[in-house]
């Protein structure tokens, strides 16, 4: 079984696609980008604006299914530039605590939805 995750705190899908869906235990997120679900726009002031916007997202869709950043086993991000990992890794860290951080990877890839610079999914576990 599965359950449709959604919540009015982060972007609605722009695709036929829902922000999770939990099956048992597990929630698997889809990719967040900076959409600020307040206005439905872009936030790409800076990498790090643009990469915190993303978490906070993530994290809506974390709450919506009655979980943290605790909860997260694997994380995948998407950049375009491997230059700003260093910046988004900075403001993703601070997201976790380092002793109980997911496993993940970090991908450069030729170009994101919407041009953005930084996509981010994650899968949770109770």
């Amino acid at each position: 079984m599965k359950e449709i995750i959604t919540t009015p705190n982060a972007p609605a899908p722009i695709g036929p696609y829902n922000q999770a869906i939990l099956s048992g235990n597990t929630l698997y997120t889809s990719g967040q980008i900076a959409i600020n679900p307040e206005t439905n726009e872009l936030v790409l002031n800076d990498i790090e604006t643009e990469t915190k916007q993303v978490m906070h997202n993530l994290k809506a869709v974390l709450e919506a299914a009655n979980m943290t950043f605790e909860h997260v086993v694997k994380s995948s991000i998407f950049i375009s530039n491997m230059d700003d990992f260093t910046k988004i890794n900075a403001v993703y860290g601070s997201f976790f605590d380092e002793a109980n951080a997911p496993a993940r990877e970090t991908v450069q890839v030729a170009r994101l939805p919407k041009n953005v610079n930084v996509e981010i999914s994650v899968i949770a576990m109770k």
